[in-house]
């Protein structure tokens, strides 16, 4: 790899910023981060590299993009966590331009190999009812019932990336992720998923001293969350094997929301009374990853704890907090007086 040429799109959000620096480190030549963003928005920036402003929506963009490049990677979509999926389904719906068009414009540039980054919310509902559910395994995608709006288009991706590698010259490779957090990413405005937005609430709460936590759902919720270092290894493990279908890629560490609300506090060194929203937005009742395809085709599967990955998330996002910490207090104040939930 290390002498071809790579683009990354989506390279100014979480997972595209980390991948650009990884694929960096690890010696490749990676010339091109696009992200429709404008630059000084992204998360992360590397000087090393191409940095452009491009949106993948349009066809002639993606064009652009995958000009003299030898690898996509193919991660740029208008997306968050629950709170923004469930209320932005046509967004997530439209992403299928993006995806269609870069897999179009990667075939007609002869590029050699196209990385889709799928997601967990592919799985059939049915399978995810209760909090005690069974991993979830590749087949479980079918019969096909998927998160509405973000997942039907992830599924439907899939198998467009699935006919690209059939009928062309274009290898595909498509990896599920399964709930990737860490530092460098969303941790506020209504995008953010469940371990940054429990990170922020612990910290507003200790910076406002007002001693109470707002959850969404009844906290019973299962999940599996993978830290951004194993979601960067294995995606260019998956990228280079010559494994030909939908793989899952996340932790198979599962824990409930309000273990997760635990691990924080013990972070942070404090204890706060747990107040339940049960008409929020809260996903499925329960997903985990199965790995067992995983370590039978790579030897592999992500191995950062929660805990030590949620410590290095809890610090940054500490970091960032008391740089700008007024008015984060300030909106905490807001919620608790008007009896809001302003975000995840």
């Amino acid at each position: 790899m290390n002498n071809q040429k790579a683009v990354v799109c989506g390279a100014g959000g979480f997972i595209g910023g980390h991948l650009v620096k990884g694929l960096l480190k690890r010696g490749v030549q990676v010339v091109r981060a696009v992200d429709i963003k404008p630059l000084e928005d992204w998360f992360q920036v590397e000087d090393e590299v191409e940095n452009v402003s491009l949106d993948l929506s349009e066809k002639a963009s993606c064009s652009t993009a995958v000009e003299g490049m030898d690898l996509v990677y193919q991660l740029a979509a208008d997306m968050g966590g629950m709170g923004f999926i469930e209320k932005n389904r046509l967004s997530c719906m439209l992403n299928v331009l993006t995806s269609t068009h870069m897999v179009s414009a990667a075939k007609d540039a002869g590029v050699e190999r196209f990385f889709y980054a799928s997601s967990a919310c592919v799985y059939n509902a049915t399978r995810q009812t209760g909090a005690d559910v069974s991993a979830l395994k590749e087949s479980d995608a079918y019969p096909a019932l998927p998160e509405d709006g973000y997942g039907w288009e992830k599924l439907f991706s899939e198998r467009m990336c699935h006919h690209f590698d059939e009928e062309s010259n274009l290898t595909c490779r498509v990896a599920r992720y399964h709930n990737v957090y860490g530092p460098n990413g969303t941790w506020t405005g209504g995008r953010e998923k469940a371990p940054a937005a429990i990170c922020r609430k612990v910290i507003e709460a200790k910076m406002s001293g007002i001693p109470d936590i707002h959850i969404w759902g009844d906290g019973q919720q299962t999940r599996s969350f993978m830290y951004i270092d194993d979601c960067i290894q294995g995606t260019e493990l998956i990228m280079n094997s010559d494994i030909d279908e939908p793989i899952n890629l996340g932790s198979s560490e599962i824990v409930t929301i309000n273990g997760l609300v635990d691990i924080v506090e013990e972070i942070a060194g404090v204890r706060l009374k747990r107040i339940y929203h049960l008409d929020a937005p809260r996903g499925v009742m329960g997903r985990n990853s199965d790995n067992s395809l995983i370590m039978q085709r790579l030897g592999w599967e992500p191995s950062i704890r929660l805990r030590d990955g949620l410590e290095r998330t809890y610090r940054w996002i500490e970091k960032e907090m008391m740089v700008g910490g007024s008015a984060s207090v300030r909106a905490r104040s807001q919620e608790l007086h008007t009896g809001r939930v302003l975000t995840a």
